[in-house]
């Protein structure tokens, strides 16, 4: 259900970010708007409270969102609530981050090294992917996992190219064990 939720009312917000050109004012609004809702337990609580009733939930979101928002992000926000769908308010956003991405050619690349990488490194990097994929910008998400050993591990979307040390030893070891030893 919740990703029938965040699809239909992602789709019709990605639908009217496109036909008024709004797709970068949209998406950086909807980030922000993320990170609000995502950070605010109260609002959440208040949201989910059940006896406050839908009018007034819409009123309050109304007044908190007025000068922060566009009317079109309160809109749907306020219909969501009519719907009783605030719980999957985020879904919703992420999805249309997700679709406008997409849609400007924008990929997320999560990398993962064994040691902190240099600036050099980390633009070679970000060369190699859009050298290599059909995006022509990405967001890059680092992280430091030491337990690799050696060499990166790279994720988009559901892809995954692993250049570790440690999953090299791995099918090394594999390989091994595979093996017959033979005495002469």
């Amino acid at each position: 259900m919740a990703k029938l939720v965040s699809k239909t009312y992602g789709d019709a917000l990605f639908e009217l970010a496109l036909e008024s050109g709004q797709e970068d004012r949209l998406l950086d609004e909807a980030r922000k708007l993320l990170t609000i809702v995502q950070s605010n337990q109260d609002l959440a609580k208040m949201m989910n409270h059940p006896k406050i009733v839908i009018e007034e939930k819409q009123k309050i979101v109304e007044e908190i969102f007025k000068d922060r928002a566009s009317r079109e992000l309160i809109g749907l926000m306020t219909m969501i609530i009519a719907k009783g769908h605030y719980n999957e308010f985020d879904s919703v956003l992420e999805y249309f981050i997700e679709q406008v991405k997409e849609y400007k050619k924008i990929g997320t690349a999560y990398i993962t090294s064994a040691m902190d990488l240099s600036l050099v490194q980390k633009d070679a990097i970000r060369r190699k992917l859009l050298d290599t994929t059909d995006y022509v910008q990405f967001e890059l998400i680092y992280d430091i996992d030491p337990s690799l050993l050696g060499g990166i591990v790279i994720r988009i979307g559901d892809r995954v190219v692993d250049g570790s040390i440690k999953s090299k030893l791995a099918r090394l070891t594999s390989e091994l064990s595979k093996a017959k030893l033979q005495v002469s």
